[in-house]
Order: C-alpha cells, then structure tokens, then sequence
C-alpha cells in the first residue's frame, strides 16, 4: 500500500510531506511507464490532477469515444455545490445549506505501458457524495451509494495495459434531495488513489495491529490478510518491522506462508521493550511496516502508523487512558471546512483542529459518519481522541432520500469498511454505531421527519409504550446487536457507544445490552439518574449543550435565559441573530456553563462533545432561510472565536486567560452587561475610563464567570486580575471611533507552491488608532498578485447570502476572511484590499519550492 512515511514531526508538516511526495510520483508518470520503474511493491499514487468535469447527466458520457474537450479541467477534491449560489428552492433546503445538488460527471485518461500480465490495478476513493457509479473503458466497475465512505474497485479486467488509453469515468447523483440533515457537498470531495500491485498483495485495510501495554513493555499482536489472484499456491513470507518516531527499529518479525487463492491470514507478534506511550500532550506514533517477500523479492509493502495506550471506561472513575483519569473534553465536528465547503484540504483541517487544541479539547466526535482520512491522521499526530461514528440513521430514515433507502443492502459492507479503515488509528477511543437514530423507539418504517421540527421531535418526550417491553428482545434491539456483533468482529479492542436522547433504559438501543457506554445526547438534568438507571455501565455524553450563539452580537439583559426555537416551527425574528453571551440554547438542550457544571462535577461522567466546535453549512436552528448555517459553533463559519470559546480555555487549560466581553461601543448610558471569563486568579477588577467598578470574584467551584452592569460612556474599560494581591493579566478594550483602514493578519507567511497549500488571512475594518470597528459592515474587495488563487471568501454570518467563491466580502461585525491557494510557482505573493472610503491594505506571502 503507502511506501514508508517520513518521521512524523508535525501533523500539518506531515501531511504536507506526503501530499508533495506523492504529487511528484504522479508527475513522474507522465514521462515514464509503470514497467520502466522497476518497482515491485504496491504503488500508491496519487491522481487528484487533470480530472474533466461537467454538471450534467447523459449515459453517454461512460463511452470512452464521448467528446469532452468542453468540459472543465480540474483537480480533485472537488465539491460542486459549494460554487453555486444560495436559492430557496434548491431541494437541499435550508437544512442542507440552501446550496443546488445534481448530477456530475467526471472523466479522467489513463495511458499504460506495462508489460507485466500479472499486475493488478485499483482505482481507490476515499469518499464521493453520493450514489456514486465508476466505469471504465465504458463498462461499470462499480457502485457506491454512501457518500462517506472510501471504497475502492479493482479494475484490471477492464484495462488496456499495454500501449493502450483508458478512460476512467465517475458518475455522481446528488439529485434527490434532502438526503441529509446538514451540508454534504457533492462530487469527488476526498482524494483519489491508483495502486498497482503484484497478483499477490496485502489486502486493503489488511493489516490489524492490536497492542497490549504492561507498564514500560508492550506486545503487539500483527493479523495480515494476504490477498491473492493466482491460480496455483505461493509459498512467501511475511516480515513485519515496527519502527519508532525517530526512525529506529525497535522489533522485527518474519513468518511463513502459503498464499492461496482469495484471502489467508497471517499471524505474528512484536515485543517492545521500552514502549514510548501515546498520550494526548505527548502523542507518539510507531510504524509497522509489512512487506509481502517471495524469497528475497519484496512483491508487496504496506505501512501502518499506531500508537500504544490504553485505554478504560469505568462506571466510577469515568475515562482513563495509560491509567491516568482523564476528562473527554470532547466537540463534535461535520466535515465541511466552512467557504471550501467539503472538498477536503489537510491546511484548513489542521487550522480548526489546532484551534480546537488550543482551546483545551483533547478530543473529537466525527458527527455522523465516517471522516475523511486525514482527520484521523492529524487527530493521531495531534493528540487528539476520536470517536469514529458509522450512522445516523438506520432502517427508518429522517429525510426523504437518506441513507435508510440503502441500509439494509449495504449497512454491514459499510460498518466493516470504516472500522477496517480506521482502526489502528490510537487517536480512536470508541466506536458509534449510531446517532440519534428512530430504533430507539418502536417505529414504523417510514421515510422523512419535518425537517423543520426534526431536533425538537427527536428530542421530546415520547410514550413510554414505544419503548421496549421487558420481554424478549424487540427487533431494534436485535438490530443494535447485529451492528455491534459486526464491530466487535473486526475490531475487539474497543468499547461500543451510541448517541441517544432517549435517556430511557428501556430505549430499545440500551436494551439489546450491546452498548458498552451508555451515550446521552443533552438531558443533563437526567445524569444524576444514571447509576440507578445503567447500574455498572460507563457513561458519557456523547452530544452536549448545543448553545446559539452570534460572534459579535449580544442581547441583553444577558442573565435571561433565550431558549429557541420553542416548541415548534418557524421561529420568527428578523434579526437572524443570537446572543454571544451564554444566555441562548435551544429548548431541549442547556447553556455551555450549565452542562459543563455538570460534567465537571459528575466523576462517573467520562466527558462531554459539545455540539459543535466549529460552525457548519446547514441546520441553521433556530431559523429557516435565509439562514443557512448553523449556530451552534464555538467557533463560527469563518474560524472566529465566539466568546464560549475562552470559557473553555479558561478551564480546560493551564494558559491565562482573561476575557472581557462585549465590545464598548454604544448608545450614550445605555446599560451594558461585562461578562469576564478569568482562571489562574482569585478575583477581577473592572475599569471604566479609569475608574474603579469593582472587584469581582467567582464564588465557588460552580460559577465560571463575573459580571458588571454599566452604563455606557465613550472611553475604555479594563480588567485587571490578581492573585494572592499579585497582577496577573490586564485586558482593555476601548470605544472604536470611524472606520478608518483594513487590516490585514496572514495565519502564516510563507506557502509550498504544491497548488494545495492555503493562507487565511483574517480582515479588520478598524479606525485610525487600530480598533476594531464592532458594527462595521463594509464590502471588502480582493485582488492577488502572484502565482495564486482566491480559495474561498467568509465572514462567519450565518445568514449572509452572498457566494462563497468569490473576490469580495462584507464585514460581519467588524470582520470576514479571505482564503489564498498556492499556484505553483515560487515567488511573493500580495493580496491587497480594498473598500470604499477606507484605506487600502495588503499583505506579502513568499511561496517556496514544495
């Protein structure tokens, strides 16, 4: 499979790395033949360039004589939807980002010389959104309705391998909608691979590493599924060599075997003497390299990364890992990158992820299905703990056109594919087979809930009669089992979980006695009946608080608790905005401070995964169009930090922090609430032009912030905080006057010229002496010189409906952000920008060689 990595360093750098690395492979090609190469062992290239597109649908585009020389030339990942405009009729709806679906070709030419007739060929996806039908040479290889899971096919029967053109066409149907309750984008949004291999091979996925850690020695059991095509047995052998970050082998293993035709299983083991544990402060990875030998010949290679940890859930003590209790400081996250939409990019990945760590969160729920690869490799490198999640719903679907239509075909392919994929990944510490699904209820098998009322009606109260008798297993349960049996079978190293709001033991989920760790979706007040209700059964919740919140937008007064959007649907307000205090949630859920008061203060509660970290496209709760983002973020669409955002740094680090909010411009006396997130202090004094308001201090373990009410003057208003009588940290914010210039703050300075490699460049509108502007609202225009490219235009408004690819962008409470995409070619880059009545700025990035 993948040829050996580089020592780990960096995730990002990492990342970078083999992205470059197999880019130059890939242009290689185009001057070389696979026979002249000379290497045996599977090749794994990457083949994102070049690919022509059309959003149009006709069965002659599979013929290989189909005239494409109009169509778009591009480079996956690639999602269309995000290049389109918002349009209330577009089916996906508001809930599924009110951006258009379809139909889309993609055609992409392969010429081979090889003269190898026992070569092998897969053409491999690590994921399209949706339905998705592979053909080549005109001839269907292949389908895939789920659009989040990698799959793969074997192509070699229908190749011309030698001197001859091949045209690989992908046909994708993202036309029926909604089939989702959020954004999935459409089209090759993951990376493509094509691998050659002799007709021996490790299989895909086929390497299973399982550890067993016993204090400073650990013994790493090694399950090989060797895939073979001949016709008559092959005796081979298998060596296995585990290499540490530094690059150092530190145990070897060879065995041998009989390769027979279709699948065998090889069996070894690796002793580690001075095991170097994974930890999420102190993340170190191994790497296993396999290598498939015909006597000295090696016909095969495959590398794995993995760590060694271990890992506990208790009904007492909650998580521990290494034996070290440890709190799930958790966020959920879908798989859009915001203005990029789903097209996956390892740059944005690792900027949100990043600003997750720095937060404080030590972990991450992929929300609702499989992620992309790289997630899980960043997550592993990052320190990052995962819970990787197969469904969100099973038979009884919640849209029209979801994946319930093609659960009960491909349910079992598709559970066994992600936890073949993923697990050996040490950044996994559990297993979701589900999330919120209709099972948990007696139901009736019917497509679609009223997407409008679909969260309220998931999370009311239902009749106790459609909940599971104490006789016998119910169907649902049985199914729970079946899916859990498939886990378990695959993967035994890991408990199994699923996200429920219904809190019942008798929900039919927890009745089958197949999930491991009982996962609460909200119903915090229900925690303190967990013991009486899940007796010796580990607990977690899996979904939490689900506050709505506005970056730069506060309603006051601000201890008033909004819960939106009431009852039913719509909620009218035409401001389209929630406060950014935390005084807004929805109304089967509860405020940041209030659900973590309870998980902090619970010890058999492992954690919480707040929903969500950042802001995504769609379900833009507690609005309708034209809203059509969420408001649950920590962080909004554009990667700004709400202000909750300081209140878990506050208490999920050890940095200080001192977080005075809002901003201090307002009507003349008009009565403002300060709100002061604070740690490593004892108390907070507050400022006003210089004047003493008061010293505040938080009044026992359950109060995580302060609060001043005043009235507004023109000035500037600062906090001190002390400790034992000492100052620790001073903030100040003063009164912005007129809008003046832009500024202009690249998260980085220099880019690869790989043509993947992004630049975020966070846009001020501030006054004169360099103040934020807080209510400004100026259209920002860009411009680029150099060999680069606008990726992408943002302002974090979950409302705002102007296009997302695009050069210009209004400021949304003072701020937006424009993306830049590396060409490449090496030299400086300068993005300038504009607006009417401002003064012009720019900023200079060198690209390097990749």
């Amino acid at each position: 499979m993948m040829r050996p990595l580089s020592i780990l360093v960096k995730a990002w750098l990492a990342c970078s790395l083999h992205r470059m690395e197999q880019v130059c492979k890939l242009s290689l090609l185009s001057f070389v033949t696979w026979a002249t190469l000379g290497l045996h062992a599977m090749e794994r290239q990457l083949w994102d360039a070049n690919w022509r597109f059309a959003l149009a649908d006709s069965a002659n585009m599979a013929q290989p004589t189909f005239d494409d020389t109009s169509w778009r030339v591009l480079n996956l990942p690639h999602d269309w939807a995000i290049e389109g405009n918002f349009y209330v009729k577009n089916p996906s709806g508001a809930v599924g980002g009110a951006l258009p679906g379809g139909v889309g070709w993609y055609r992409k030419h392969l010429t081979l010389n090889d003269s190898d007739t026992l070569s092998r060929y897969v053409l491999h996806f690590d994921g399209v959104f949706m339905n998705t039908s592979v053909y080549v040479n005109g001839h269907l290889v292949g389908i895939r309705p789920n659009g989040f899971i990698g799959f793969g096919f074997d192509i070699t029967p229908f190749l011309n391998k030698k001197g001859g053109d091949n045209v690989v066409c992908v046909r994708v149907d993202n036309a029926q909608q909604p089939n989702c309750r959020w954004y999935t984008g459409c089209g090759i949004y993951r990376h493509v691979y094509l691998l050659r291999s002799s007709e021996v091979r490790v299989a895909q996925w086929g390497v299973q590493v399982l550890p067993t850690v016993k204090g400073h020695k650990a013994t790493v059991a090694l399950n090989t599924t060797i895939e073979s095509f001949a016709k008559q047995n092959r005796k081979l052998s298998v060596r296995q060599s585990l290499y540490d970050a530094e690059g150092r082998r530190v145990a070897q293993s060879v065995t041998g075997c009989v390769a027979r035709m279709g699948k065998t299983t090889v069996n070894q083991r690796l002793n580690v003497s001075h095991a170097k544990l994974w930890w999420p402060n102190a993340p170190h990875i191994y790497k296993v390299i396999t290598e498939l030998m015909a006597g000295r010949e090696v016909i095969d290679r495959d590398t794995t990364t993995m760590g060694l940890r271990t890992i506990a859930f208790d009904a007492t003590t909650g998580f521990s890992i290494n034996g070290q209790p440890t709190k799930l400081n958790g966020v959920c996250l879908h798989g859009d990158l915001g203005c990029l939409g789903t097209a996956i990019n390892e740059d944005a990945l690792y900027r949100q992820l990043r600003m997750m760590k720095e937060m404080g969160t030590n972990a991450i729920r992929c929300a609702h299905n499989p992620p992309a690869p790289e997630l899980l490799n960043l997550c592993d490198t990052m320190g990052l703990m995962v819970i990787d999640e197969a469904f969100d719903q099973w038979r009884v679907g919640k849209t029209e056109f979801d994946y319930a239509l093609f659960f009960d075909k491909w349910a079992e392919r598709d559970l066994t594919d992600m936890v073949l994929r993923d697990r050996n990944h040490p950044s996994i510490v559990l297993w979701s087979i589900g999330n919120e699904v209709l099972e948990q209820w007696n139901t009736t098998k019917k497509q679609g809930v009223d997407l409008d009322d679909v969260n309220i009606l998931l999370n009311n109260a239902r009749d106790p009669v459609r909940l599971a008798a104490d006789k016998g297993l119910s169907d649902n349960a049985k199914l729970t089992r079946w899916l859990a049996d498939i886990v378990r079978r695959n993967d035994p190293s890991r408990l199994i979980t699923a996200g429920c709001n219904e809190v019942s033991p008798n929900n039919h989920l927890f009745k089958s006695g197949a999930i491991d760790v009982v996962g609460f979706n909200y119903h915090s007040k229900q925690v303190a009946n967990v013991p009486k209700n899940f007796p010796r059964k580990p607990f977690l919740m899996t979904e939490s608080v689900s506050a709505l919140q506005t970056r730069g937008f506060y309603a006051m007064p601000s201890d008033s608790v909004r819960r939106l959007p009431g009852k039913r649907r719509p909620f009218i307000d035409p401001s389209f905005l929630c406060s950014s205090y935390d005084n807004s949630c929805t109304s089967w859920s509860a405020t940041h401070e209030a659900t973590w008061d309870v998980v902090k203060h619970t010890p058999y509660c492992s954690g919480q995964f707040i929903w969500t970290g950042f802001d995504y496209i769609g379900e833009p709760t507690p609005f309708n169009f034209p809203a059509r983002s969420s408001y649950f973020g920590i962080v909004d669409l554009a990667g700004f930090p709400k202000d909750a955002y300081y209140l878990y740094q506050s208490e999920w680090t050890m940095k200080t922090v001192l977080h005075l909010f809002p901003h201090w411009n307002w009507m003349q006396g008009q009565e403002i609430d300060l709100w002061c997130y604070y740690n490593n202090a004892d108390e907070v004094e507050l400022f006003v032009n210089g004047q003493s308001r008061g010293v505040r201090r938080k009044a026992n373990n359950h109060q995580y912030h302060v609060m001043w009410r005043e009235r507004f003057e023109p000035g500037t208003v600062e906090v001190v905080s002390r400790k034992g009588g000492q100052v620790v940290a001073k903030r100040a914010i003063n009164t912005a006057g007129q809008p003046h210039h832009l500024r202009l703050t690249a998260d980085k300075n220099t880019l690869r010229a790989n043509g993947r490699s992004l630049v975020f460049v966070t846009v001020e509108v501030v006054d004169k002496d360099g103040n934020l502007c807080p209510w400004a609202e100026n259209e920002v225009l860009f411009s680029l010189e150099g060999s680069a490219t606008i990726a992408g235009v943002d302002n974090g408004s979950p409302f705002s409906l102007e296009r997302f690819k695009d050069n210009r962008r209004k400021a949304f409470f003072g701020k937006c952000l424009v993306v830049v995409q590396a060409g490449n070619e090496a030299g400086a880059i300068n993005l300038k920008a504009k607006s009417i009545g401002l003064e012009t700025a720019e900023v200079k990035i060198q690209m390097i060689d990749k």
